[in-house]
Order: C-alpha cells, then structure tokens, then sequence
C-alpha cells in the first residue's frame, strides 16, 4: 500500500501501529512451530554478558524477550538467578520447560509481559538487565525509551543494562516494507528496528555511561550492537 502524505498521519500511524501489534501472534505461531527456533547455544552476547556479570558481582538478573530459552537457561547454569519475561505464551512455555529439563528450574522464573507496558517489578530489585535483539523488535522509539527508562527503574544502584540491536549497517536495512521510523519488515514477515549509533547515544542519555561493541551472527550475517549502559 502506497503511504499516506503528513496530512493523513493520524490514519497511517493508526495503520502502521496496528501492524506492529501483529508482530506479536506471529511470533506466537513461530515459537509454536519449533521448540528451538533459535539453537540451544548461548549467544556470543550471552557469554559476554555473563562474565561481565560474573566479575562484577551481579546475581539476581531480568531478561527481556527471552524467546524459548536458550540464553536463559546459560544463565542459570552459570548460578545466575534469572526473571526472564517474553510476550509469548509459547516461548515463556518452552522456557520453563528447558530449564526443568536441564536441572536449573530452581533459578528460573519464566512470565508473560509486554515490554511495551511497565515492568511487573519494584524500584531498584535487579543487578542488572540483559536482552538479545528485543530492542529491535517492533518496538518505537517512545516505546524504547519508556523501556529503557522503566529498567533503570528496576536496577539497584550501580546496575547494568545489555542490549543488542541490529544496526544500519545491516544488509536487510531498507529492504522490505517500511513500518515507519527506521522498521522493516523483512523476510519471514518479522518487523525489525535498526539501530543508528545516534539512537544509541540516545537511549543512553539517562544512564550514566555506555560502552558500543559491533558483532556479526548467524546467516548473512546480522549485523548487531552490542551496549552496555550502567546506571
């Protein structure tokens, strides 16, 4: 469908919002066709994550999107204790069920949340926050900085925020369907948020530093940031 002009954006973000909201059933449907969409391995940024964790002391952390497990169920096994929260009911599923598999359901709680909406937790309850390519989901960019700052609000003090994200540089960024601000949904029907250096720097402003490390996975390959931001 051909975009509307400035003068019907009230009607094209009406349109392109309920798009985005679709992302939601489709990742139900992936996440119900296959138990390991994504592998069993830890992600690289998983085990970077972790040892950050490690040698800085954090213990009690909250992941964000956590899919069906996999970077989950590597934290638990490294003695993390682990909220991981998903807006899936197939993926929070399969979480809990990994984790009893694998002897580590004592440090997992698995539960359904949208990161759009605020975080079911109190004020300053974790060490620090992980995600892998949440924050370039179908999310925009009022709703990401209402996430960054709800888990800022959540962190103790000294805490750290881990995200990934894929950028611009991306060989999938511009193809496909634009869904407004720098979204495309590509191939596959999922909607991704690339990310610019600018918007990370803008992300940051309320924490009280951030470190940016770029990094290649899978087929194609993604290309992703990674940053950590310290409240």
């Amino acid at each position: 469908m051909k975009k509307e002009t400035t003068g019907s954006k009230k009607v094209e973000n009406g349109m392109e919002q309920e798009i985005l909201n679709g992302q939601q059933p489709h990742w139900e449907k992936v996440f119900s066709n296959t138990c390991s969409r994504f592998g069993d391995e830890p992600s690289y940024p998983a085990r970077k994550a972790a040892a950050i964790f490690e040698k800085e002391g954090k213990k009690k952390i909250l992941e964000l999107g956590g899919g069906q497990g996999r970077d989950t169920c590597f934290f638990a096994s490294r003695g993390f204790s682990v909220h991981s929260l998903d807006y899936t009911e197939s993926g929070t599923k399969a979480m809990k069920e990994k984790a009893e598999e694998s002897g580590f359901g004592k440090y997992v709680t698995a539960l359904r949340h949208d990161a759009r909406n605020p975080l079911p937790f109190e004020a300053e309850t974790f060490d620090a926050c992980y995600s892998h390519m949440l924050y370039c989901m179908a999310l925009t960019t009022d709703e990401l900085e209402f996430l960054c700052k709800e888990i800022k609000r959540v962190l103790k003090p000294g805490g750290i925020n881990i995200y990934t994200a894929r950028h611009t540089g991306d060989a999938h960024y511009g193809t496909g369907t634009h869904r407004g601000e720098d979204m495309y949904e590509i191939a596959g029907g999922f909607i991704v948020h690339f990310f610019s250096r600018e918007k990370v720097e803008n992300l940051a402003k309320e924490y009280g530093s951030f470190e940016l490390e770029e990094f290649e996975e899978g087929e194609l390959p993604r290309k992703l940031y990674m940053v950590t931001m310290r409240k």
